[in-house]
């Protein structure tokens, strides 16, 4: 969902004018239109990810192995 929104905000539309557009495929809200709140995030965390890949895979890893630990308990 991310990559769409970033390229119609770099064509020079608003998120304001993008968010109609937009549907929530899964979840409590499925079939609604997203928040800007939630679009804003969801643009934040596409930039995170862009912007340092190496941490998102390790915090990949490090939640996986909490977790296989935990399960074990």
């Amino acid at each position: 969902m991310p990559r769409r929104e970033v390229r119609l905000v770099q064509n020079g539309e608003s998120l304001e004018d993008i968010r109609p557009d937009l549907i929530i495929p899964t979840g409590k809200r499925k079939g609604r239109n997203p928040s800007l709140a939630s679009i804003y995030r969801a643009l934040t965390e596409h930039e995170k990810r862009r912007a340092y890949p190496e941490a998102v895979d390790q915090a990949h890893t490090d939640f996986a192995s909490l977790h296989s630990s935990t399960s074990r308990d």
